[in-house]
This record gives structure tokens, sequence and C-alpha cells, in this order.
């Protein structure tokens, strides 16, 4: 039997310009480039494990959520690009946005209640442009992350001497992007291809998991993602363990770190048991607990973005004595 399921319009839709919204943020909030005053402990820790890391030869992730952007840490985190400290740089589509539209106008971010309300919330013109983007690159056999990245050091954009992505593909740093279908605003755009988002962003998960694969010894670093970061390196590790399980060699001697806002009661003991609720927090369970279980280390900071990038870009680079 065939079900005739009907699917929405995109036609219909109207799609304003972004100069017609109202912006949150704007490159006001980027933060100037400056050691903090102290460094907390478990950070400090990281930063040393990541000049090890690069000593040895072995690679330096970084895992983060939209909010990261949000808080004004680019300059560290380009900072730490530039100077070879970070090789992979794994994000969600949200980082893409919004670092696109900083490098496009200077401004992101809107107001959900504002827009939500009559419709119009994530349909702006410029924005959707990010999809042609990506399926350019997707048909040229580019990554999600790769492709933006490019796109935004090669366009020429008016700010995109702020953008992580432009930054990444500059330095040679590997960009990942892991989308789920629905998840990002340009999903509700009429020029939105599923099947090259699908294939761009899936290319990145296997780029990422042949990084992982060269994991012992190194550092995963988890900046605010509860879901994506701890569920994409929880597949890649389990692919390369099983192709290395079978080669006599070990995935298994890295540093983990999370940073959020979540209190972790008991840290660094065991995740807790399913009665309580920080079980179903993924990074503790799965960062910071069973992927370094046996003979890898795991950190905890419960700090701000502002407060954390900072703090890890100091306790980098003076371990590195840069």
């Amino acid at each position: 039997m065939k079900h005739a399921f009907k699917e929405f319009d995109r036609t219909r839709l109207r799609l304003r310009p972004l100069a017609e919204r109202t912006h949150d943020l704007d490159l006001s909030v980027v933060m100037p480039l400056a050691h903090p005053a102290e460094i907390a402990a478990p950070l400090q820790q990281v930063g040393e494990a990541v000049v090890r890391a690069k000593a040895a030869g072995s690679p330096v992730i970084v895992m983060m959520g939209a909010h990261v952007i949000r808080s004004g840490v680019q300059r560290f985190l380009i900072d730490l690009m530039a100077r070879g400290f970070i090789d992979v740089l794994a994000v969600n589509g949200a980082v893409l946005i919004h670092d696109f539209e900083l490098a496009l106008i200077g401004a992101t971010t809107e107001s959900v209640a504002r827009y939500i309300a009559d419709g119009q919330f994530g349909l702006w013109q410029e924005t959707g442009e990010l999809n042609d983007i990506v399926t350019r690159g997707a048909a040229a056999g580019q990554g999600l992350g790769e492709t933006v990245g490019r796109h935004i050091a090669e366009a020429g954009l008016p700010h995109a001497e702020h953008s992580i992505a432009a930054a990444a593909w500059r330095h040679g740093v590997l960009m990942t992007c892991h989308v789920g279908i629905g998840y990002d605003i340009i999903h509700e755009h009429p020029n939105m291809d599923g099947a090259a988002f699908g294939a761009a962003s899936y290319r990145d998960f296997l780029r990422l998991t042949h990084c992982i694969e060269q994991m012992e010894g190194g550092v995963l670093m988890n900046l605010g993602s509860a879901v994506m970061g701890p569920e994409i390196f929880l597949k890649g590790l389990a692919m390369a363990r099983n192709a290395a399980g079978q080669e006599g060699r070990t995935v298994e001697r890295f540093t983990t770190l999370v940073t959020d806002l979540v209190d972790l009661p008991g840290f660094p003991s065991a995740a807790p048991d399913k009665s309580v609720p920080q079980y179903y927090f993924r990074p503790w369970k799965t960062l910071l607990d069973r992927t370094v279980a046996g003979h890898g280390q795991s950190h905890y900071y419960k700090g701000r973005h502002a407060d954390a990038v900072p703090m890890l870009w100091s306790a980098i680079t003076r371990a590195a004595g840069e």
C-alpha cells in the first residue's frame, strides 16, 4: 500500500532581509586577547596536557556549541589555531550560522520570543545563502565545516577576521560540523538541500573519526555541548577502537575536559546511577567516565565560556612558554 503523505510547500514562505531583524548580539561582545588574573586548576592541568599532546604528535580536539561563539571568545580560539594547538574543531550547525552572520554583517542572534510570534523566526534572506554554499561544497566533495570556512575566508566578507570557521580554513585546522536535519534555522528555507547537508556532515563525521583513531596521548575538550559533542565522540571512538583492536593497537590513553554550568556532585568519582538526574547529563557519563575508564584522565570545570576559554588559552600558551 502506498500512502500519500503531504509535505509543507516551502515556496509559500516569505523571507525578509537581515537589515529588518533586531539583533541581540554584535561584535562588541568579542573579548580582547588577554591573560586572566588566575587559572582554575582543572584548566591548568588540561593546558599542560595539550602541550604534552602536541609534543608527542597526538591530536587536540575541541567540540563546542553555539553559546561559545555568543560568549565572545573568538580571538582566543583563533589564536590557539594559529599557534597550532587545535587540530580539530567540531561544532554544531548553529555555530556556523552565528559565525557566518557575524562575518557578514557584524551581528547575529534573534529573539525567539519576538519572531516566533508571527512566524518570522529564522527566515532571513542572507542567512539562507549558507544553503547554497553547502550545496556547492557537497557537490565538490567537501565537508560542511570546510566549505563554510573556505567561503568566509575567500569571499571577502566584511568581518571575516572574527570568524573561527575562516581561521580554521586559513590555518589548516579540520573544522567539522555535525547537524541534525530540522535543528537549524536555515533548514526552514526553500533552498535547503537535505541530501547535500547529510553528505557533507557525514563526511565530517568520518574525518573526525579518523582523528579520534589517533587519540592515544591526545586531548578532547568539550565546551558546553550537552548532546552533540558526547554523542559523536562516543560513536567515533567505538569505530576507532573496533578497527584498532583488530590491528593490535589501543585508543585509551587520552585526556578529556568538559566545561559547563551543571553541578556534578561527587565528581571525579564514577558517573551517578540512573536514580539521579545527573545520570542523564551525557558529558559526565560519556566523556568524563565511560570513554576514559581504565587509562584516561578527565577534568570538569563549572563556569561560563567567557571565563573558561581565556583561562584555557592562558594555560596552554604559558605551559608552552609562549
